[in-house]
């Protein structure tokens, strides 16, 4: 279900990428992975949560399983792809953390990879390559997390489901679709995954104020494509200005991150390791907040009453149970009002595009 790209991780990328996540406790939307390497000490070894990382020998699958691996949140780590993952499973195992890590292969193996998980991380798929947009992978894509979501409402109906697949604004309908014809949704515990963008609108900002990037938490709700991507730079924390023709590149810039990243691979794939860190950084949040810490904050594109559209992503209170509250919009700028309102019908589209595959495919 993942096409598996050759990762060239050289062996200091794979040292900077553990210790960054050796410890990463706190994920909270203010506060970076490195950032959480201090509280080590207080993570307590009853964490025991099992994740399934679905499309684990990917480009996005295996860097994201190797922080996955590094985390002390996790006790045991099951990881499924179609190819290769009995290798990735044994690569990671010789690591020295204390999260067990089994691999499976194949439908066959797929039920044994998500029985008993409490989180279960989605990157598989095909990655976007020069001149494709997210839709051109919706046939592709589509049928793959369609039918992982059906495992995932087979043998873990309760766990936590964060999609990363693209096209997200279509895979999350998707999965609620699928999990709604089981008799076991919960609008509370599906995930769209659009941390990425909001790591990107902190770097940038960082960037052009001269600002450290840990530091900063730029807002970032809409979708998690093009236009749909709408960054509240007057939401930004610490507070931050722009002039006009500035704040318009700025957000261009974060609504085309993507593209940036694919024309620069240069038909090599797609963002895969800053999504390994983006997905991560949201798991762990998540993980913590399940465990019961206070406070956590992320983004994520979820079932919503904040708008007129029924998915839509704005800051989220994680808590025990997935959504504790929507946070909504906030207040807004005009220029973020015309963003927003701009969105909505390929928002809307792309939802309605999701919807309408459930109805039309057999279960």
């Amino acid at each position: 279900l993942s096409v598996s790209l050759p990762l060239s991780l050289s062996l200091s990328l794979s040292l900077s990428l553990s210790l960054c996540l050796s410890a990463s406790v706190s994920l909270s939307a203010s506060v970076s992975l490195s950032a959480s390497v201090s509280l080590s000490a207080s993570v307590s070894l009853s964490n025991n949560a099992k994740v399934a990382v679905l499309g684990a020998s990917g480009g996005i699958g295996q860097p994201l399983s190797l922080l996955l691996k590094n985390s002390p949140l996790v006790s045991e780590l099951s990881l499924y792809d179609i190819a290769h993952t009995p290798g990735v499973a044994a690569d990671l195992s010789h690591i020295e953390t204390r999260a067990k890590v089994t691999g499976f292969i194949g439908p066959d193996q797929l039920d044994a990879a998500l029985k008993g998980c409490e989180v279960v991380v989605i990157p598989a798929g095909v990655p976007r390559k020069p001149g494709m947009t997210r839709d051109d992978l919706f046939n592709t894509n589509a049928t793959i997390v369609a039918i992982l979501s059906d495992a995932c409402a087979r043998a873990c109906p309760e766990a936590m489901i964060c999609i990363i697949a693209n096209p997200v604004n279509s895979t999350v309908p998707i999965t609620s679709e699928v999990m709604k014809k089981r008799g076991v949704y919960n609008p509370n515990r599906v995930f769209g995954v659009t941390t990425l963008d909001i790591v990107r609108a902190n770097t940038f900002v960082a960037e052009l104020k001269g600002l450290d990037p840990a530091r900063v938490n730029v807002p970032v709700v809409g979708g998690h494509a093009g236009k749909t991507i709408i960054p509240l730079i007057s939401q930004c924390t610490p507070k931050v200005d722009f002039p006009a023709d500035q704040l318009s590149a700025l957000t261009g810039r974060i609504q085309e991150a993507g593209t940036e990243v694919v024309k620069a691979k240069a038909g090599a794939g797609s963002a895969t390791l800053s999504m390994a860190y983006a997905g991560a950084r949201f798991t762990f949040s998540l993980l913590d907040a399940m465990n019961g810490k206070e406070g956590v904050v992320e983004c994520a594109f979820v079932r919503s009453e904040e708008t007129e559209c029924k998915y839509f992503s704005t800051p989220l209170l994680l808590g025990k149970n997935g959504i504790e509250k929507n946070l909504g919009l906030g207040k807004l700028s005009a220029f973020e009002e015309k963003l927003v309102a701009d969105a909505m019908a390929e928002l809307k589209g792309s939802i309605k595009k999701g919807e309408d595959f459930v109805v039309n495919m057999k279960l």
